[in-house]
């Protein structure tokens, strides 16, 4: 117990703010110019202008020192909304617990917020310390104490090219340690989403969690359950697309977080293959977010849930249920389940139920109705959720992989396939390749005439 308490004053002392911050220059910190938005810097240069601080703050500083691409850039000033907003023709000021401005360069929007100051007694919190209102402005070294890990408390001046650092940040990035700015414990309590991001920083950088920063964790991952369901459905989606989705689970479970997240992925885990899906699923997810391309929410929880969903979809099918029925309440009972914890958005809901239900058509299924499926917007969805199937050893590979010749078949090629499809479920070669002798021919064409005999 001494030996933790001593930890965790080291850890205090070590993450208060120094005597004024220390600035690096490029050739200590590395960041490339040329890799930074240009909508940014526009951002920074315009507030520079009118007289204003400005700089690029937060995750795409540390991923740029990293070496990892930022996914967005955000601007930090001393400017309030209500200045920023006038200096920009496409500007709008949004957030009510923190407000800010959405500066819009076409598809990029660059998020500037003003410095915000150290909270005052009399903040708006609830009874477990949860921040409510926050917009109470100040200094930038107020702002930097404000933020929570070292690591994002870095300030960019894209102009000359100089970081600014008020808590070591970059020198626990070089080391790669995740280390809370202040009490660990207060700052828990006043956003409980600050322990999900502590995970998955540690995640994303290959780093530890600072003794003094995870060890509270454990015992306040009840908290979680104080969130708004729509700010932790945004919160578990970006630890889930962050390039390390399974490590991420794995530190969630073992926190115990997952409780208030995930409820249900210790009964995957429990399933025979489950754990195996799983991994299988964010092993995909992790090399599509590496390569740069998009992910499908709906595609991400329709993996997580679906050893469940198909546990009690078999057991209904044994009950005797109709095989469409069954999968459709099996995908219901999974989707309440969850759904009391982390609200998946509806959209999402309805996509993952459309993924789930095409498995079933997959395996029986008419020519009319293949063209129907293919007409379906979440059809080369639900094909990519068979061929992961197929990886897991749950389907055929071969079935699977015709239904992904036929997803990326131009029409003509599609029909040929689909004709030979239905002649092959009935056993007989596909029409036009088959030899019909004189014999047979002739007796085809009296055979109406008997008929009407």
């Amino acid at each position: 117990m001494l030996k933790e308490t001593i930890k965790n004053f080291v850890s205090r002392l070590f993450s208060a703010p120094a005597r004024g911050p220390e600035r690096l220059s490029r050739d200590k910190h590395g960041i490339d110019r040329r890799l930074v938005s240009r909508h940014a810097i526009k951002v920074c240069e315009v507030l520079r202008h009118e007289g204003y601080e400005a700089y690029i703050v937060g995750g795409a500083v540390r991923d740029l020192i990293v070496g990892l691409e930022p996914k967005d850039f955000d601007v930090a000033t001393n400017a309030t909304p209500d200045q920023i907003r006038p200096l920009f023709r496409r500007a709008r000021i949004i957030g009510k617990r923190f407000q800010l401005v959405h500066v819009v360069f076409g598809q990029e929007i660059i998020e500037t917020s003003t410095f915000r100051a150290n909270g005052a007694a009399d903040e708006d919190t609830d009874e477990h310390g949860r921040i409510l209102r926050d917009n109470l402005f100040g200094t930038q070294e107020e702002d930097a104490a404000r933020r929570d890990f070292t690591l994002n408390a870095l300030y960019y001046d894209p102009i000359n090219e100089e970081v600014i650092d008020y808590h070591r940040g970059v020198a626990d990035l070089k080391k790669r340690v995740v280390r809370m700015i202040g009490d660990p414990e207060k700052r828990y309590r006043e956003d409980p989403v600050r322990m999900l991001r502590a995970i998955r920083f540690a995640a994303k950088l290959d780093a530890k969690l600072d003794p003094a920063t995870g060890e509270p964790i454990a015992r306040l991952c009840h908290l979680i359950e104080n969130v708004p369901a729509s700010r932790l459905f945004d919160e578990i989606l970006k630890l889930l697309t962050c390039g390390h989705a399974m490590d991420c689970l794995r530190q969630l479970r073992l926190a115990g977080l997952h409780q208030g997240l995930l409820p249900l992925i210790d009964l995957i885990f429990e399933e025979e293959g489950g754990e195996q899906f799983v991994d299988l699923a964010l092993a995909r997810t992790d090399a599509r977010v590496r390569a740069g391309k998009t992910i499908s929410p709906s595609f991400l929880f329709a993996a997580l849930l679906w050893k469940l969903v198909k546990k009690r979809w078999l057991a209904l099918i044994e009950g005797g249920e109709h095989a469409a029925q069954a999968l459709m309440l099996a995908a219901d009972s999974v989707m309440e389940e969850q759904t009391r914890k982390l609200a998946i958005q509806r959209r999402f809901q309805s996509d993952m139920r459309e993924i789930w239900f095409m498995q079933a058509r997959f395996e029986h299924v008419s020519a009319r109705a293949i063209w129907r499926m293919l007409e379906q917007p979440r059809f080369r969805a639900a094909v990519d959720f068979l061929q992961l199937r197929a990886e897991a050893k749950e389907v055929d590979s071969v079935q699977a992989q015709w239904w992904m010749d036929l997803a990326n078949a131009e029409d003509a090629v599609r029909a040929e396939m689909i004709e030979a499809y239905q002649a092959a479920q009935r056993g007989k070669p596909p029409a036009g390749k088959r030899r019909r002798s004189p014999r047979k021919r002739a007796a085809r064409k009296s055979a109406p005439a008997a008929a009407h005999g």
